[in-house]
């Protein structure tokens, strides 16, 4: 049986970890938890879209994978979650794999996961990765260190999926279950990076993420998760003396 976590927190962007599910639900005696501090509903970052918390965290000691969604305007307070961290940092122990999409790689640094490692994270976020000791990396859809692996923003969570499975299962799985879910993406337009796209469409991006983002109290949890990581980083510096 593969034990599979996928985080379920208030305020997650809901493609983050439902793409996941859809393909890691199909692994070989997969057992699918959605995992919080208590079971029940929680609202995504749309706040009308709702996801079910099945499992507490103490329910799920050892998984084999875990899943840590971004949220547009939450992620930074999970961030500042000692419970979710503490978990995290006691699951990796065990975990076969553990894995982020988009933002949730800022929660991974807080939780100490990232030091030393490449990593990615949805664009807007990338750079915030050096002050948990990450080096980003922004030119790889699906990057892996080690037994950490994470994805760029929102839909590379399916990408991510399929290398997971391919690892787990094996690469004709893989590809089964990726015909599965007829994942053949052939979007309308070629901006689905900044690489890609205009100064322009950058922009109105950057204006669409701000009207969710850009409030007060995102960004006083950002500056405290930033601060949190900037004194860890120096405290170690000083030990290492």
């Amino acid at each position: 049986m593969t034990q599979v976590a996928l985080v379920a927190y208030p305020g997650l962007t809901a493609l983050d970890l439902i793409g996941p599910y859809e393909v890691l639900r199909m692994l070989p005696g997969a057992d699918v938890r959605f995992v919080w501090h208590e079971v029940g509903p929680v609202t995504a970052d749309s706040g009308v879209l709702m996801l079910g918390a099945t499992h507490t965290f103490a329910e799920t000691p050892r998984p084999a994978i875990v899943v840590v969604p971004g949220g547009s305007t939450t992620v930074m307070n999970q961030a500042h979650d000692d419970v979710l961290l503490d978990w995290l940092r006691s699951v990796h122990q065990h975990t076969s794999w553990t894995t982020s999409v988009c933002a949730g790689s800022m929660i991974l640094g807080a939780a100490g996961l990232l030091q030393g490692r490449r990593a990615t994270s949805h664009w807007q976020a990338l750079q915030a990765l050096r002050a948990f000791g990450a080096t980003p990396v922004g030119d790889e859809r699906v990057v892996h260190d080690g037994d950490i692996v994470t994805a760029a923003g929102v839909s590379a969570g399916i990408d991510l999926a399929l290398w997971i499975a391919a690892k787990v299962a094996g690469e004709q799985r893989a590809k089964a279950i990726q015909l599965v879910i007829e994942y053949d993406p052939q979007p309308p337009f070629d901006s689905g990076s900044t690489a890609k796209s205009s100064t322009t469409t950058v922009a109105r991006a950057t204006a669409l993420l701000a009207r969710d983002s850009v409030t007060p109290a995102h960004l006083s949890a950002t500056a405290r998760v930033l601060w949190q990581a900037a004194i860890d980083r120096a405290r170690m510096g000083r030990r290492r003396k």
